[in-house]
């Protein structure tokens, strides 16, 4: 996923993505034991994705670039 596109993203639609990669993550390491992954890649991409959300929402709590909270937000940018 690329930087800008999760830039987009308000606060809870970060957090709900990384839930869901951390969740995607979880069974794809279960799935790893049983037998070799169809796309084994897809790990680092996850794992690289919930790195660049937790980049983003930790400049956001540091005030290094805040998030946009809604999506009115966004509208109103453009």
């Amino acid at each position: 996923m690329r930087i800008s596109s999760l830039r987009d993203m308000t606060r809870e639609e970060l957090v709900i993505k990384q839930n869901d990669l951390k969740e995607e993550q979880f069974n794809l390491l279960m799935r790893r034991t049983l037998k070799p992954l169809d796309n084994p890649l897809r790990l680092r991409e996850i794992r690289r994705d919930s790195a660049r959300i937790s980049t983003i929402l930790a400049e956001d709590e540091k005030g290094i670039r805040p998030i946009t909270e809604t999506k009115v937000d966004i509208l109103q940018k453009k």
